[in-house]
């Protein structure tokens, strides 16, 4: 018997074992974004289908911002487009609070105890899972060894904010197509904002203090703001307000960034030798501290979940557990490799030598996700919980406003006090008219 022919028997006798009985001809419409984890499993859509012939998928792949409009309008109307979204850890306890998406029920062959905790627990609302964690991530820098050691320069497991400003320099050959680092400059509460939150949070900053009154005219936030810009106007390349976490990956992986500081799912992508030209330079460290601040770190799951005006909600699920399942992670490895699983989910993924010989990231990943405290994600206490984002429901607007403000400060288009002051304007006005404090 063949390992793909075990694996798709396993994934039947899953879904059979779950008392999922997959409807005939329904067609589950899937809004997915367009990172590179979402594309293959999108090529791998015939295997399902192998195993489910009642089932047919349609996918609606989206940039990240028009991928969190879209479906955020959907659920709030219970439009009904889609049967399955794919959504992260901020708007699952919000939505799931508000039975804006069905809750879970997995078989005991999917193994919800295997999930990372701290995983399992953002997607849940008091104990019940209400989405499936596709892959998970925290931050880290990665950057060229070659590079740096050219420079004469050595990169820390726990680098500080002004080693990076050094190393950016250092590395920062223009001439040659070279940029010291590259860094999210995108608007978008998802794109710049995640980066700008966590690196705030690095410096000392807050979005809000205990009385939920915000902080943006605060020195911590000043200074966050200006190291960004200055180092982004330096050291980053030609157009880096346009660039998100897609941009930037493509930009690294052709040898046009010494650094980059983002999301730590990257690391497959830019050590794959058959998608990066820099593959076998790559190193890796925590992300970045300031001194009296915290690690820019973050927690983020890219889950599946399922909203409640979906009319297909057990075929739904039946693809939500093969898409999600230690199945599907073999699958992967079978077809391309283990550097090519979905990472950042599941325990037993870093206790499986066969993963961990060619994923030299494994043990900092695994430890940058364990160490990310969305919970208490400042120095000082505040009164909401999210490392790079607010777990609030009207953060998604104010932080896309104010991701817009801070990307026209990279430009030069505003000054980082002007931004500021703007921020700290719109942040105030919005939640006086959402009634806080509550």
């Amino acid at each position: 018997m063949t390992t793909t022919f075990r694996i798709l028997m396993g994934a039947t006798a899953l879904c059979a074992s779950a008392g999922i009985a997959a409807a005939q001809d329904v067609t589950l419409t899937v809004a997915t974004v367009n990172n590179g984890d979402m594309i293959r499993m999108q090529g791998l859509t015939g295997e399902f289908e192998a195993v489910h012939p009642g089932i047919k998928i349609e996918w609606v792949t989206l940039e990240e911002n028009v991928l969190r409009e879209k479906v955020t309008t959907d659920i709030a109307t219970n439009g009904g487009q889609y049967d399955v979204m794919t959504i992260g850890t901020y708007e699952v306890p919000i939505w799931g609070r508000q039975d804006w998406l069905k809750p879970l029920e997995m078989s005991a062959e999917y193994d919800v105890d295997d999930l990372l905790p701290a995983i399992r627990e953002a997607l849940s609302v008091d104990g019940t899972l209400y989405a499936a964690p596709f892959y998970g991530e925290s931050a880290m820098v990665m950057y060229r060894t070659d590079l740096m050691e050219a420079a004469g320069l050595e990169m820390p497991e726990e680098p500080t904010w002004d080693f990076i400003r050094q190393a950016a320099e250092a590395m920062h050959d223009p001439d040659n197509g070279v940029f010291g680092i590259c860094l999210r400059g995108k608007a978008g509460w998802g794109e710049n904002m995640a980066l700008l939150t966590s690196m705030a949070n690095s410096f000392g900053g807050k979005w809000f203090d205990a009385e939920w009154v915000p902080q943006f005219d605060q020195p911590a936030w000043n200074a966050a703001m200006s190291y960004y810009v200055d180092i982004m106007t330096n050291y980053g390349p030609p157009g880096a307000s346009t660039n998100g976490f897609n941009e930037n990956l493509a930009l690294f992986q052709t040898g046009k960034c010494g650094m980059w500081y983002d999301a730590t799912v990257a690391a497959g992508f830019v050590t794959d030798p058959d998608d990066s030209t820099v593959a076998d330079k790559v190193g890796f460290a925590q992300a970045p501290s300031a001194e009296g601040g915290q690690k820019a770190n973050w927690l983020w799951a890219w889950s599946l979940a399922i909203p409640a005006s979906s009319e297909n909600p057990e075929a739904a699920q039946t693809f939500i557990e093969w898409a999600t399942s230690k199945g599907y992670t073999e699958l992967v490895a079978e077809k391309e490799g283990w550097l090519a699983v979905p990472p950042g989910t599941r325990t037993s993924l870093y206790g499986n030598p066969e993963y961990t010989k060619v994923a030299p990231f494994a043990e900092m990943t695994l430890a940058a996700i364990n160490s990310a405290n969305p919970g208490s994600p400042t120095v000082d206490e505040v009164p909401y919980v999210g490392a790079q984002y607010v777990a609030i429901p009207e953060f998604q607007g104010i932080a896309t406003t104010i991701g817009q403000l801070f990307s026209a400060a990279v430009t030069g288009q505003t000054s980082v006090e002007e931004a500021l002051t703007a921020a700290q304007a719109t942040a105030t006005r919005e939640m006086r008219r959402a009634g806080y404090p509550k």
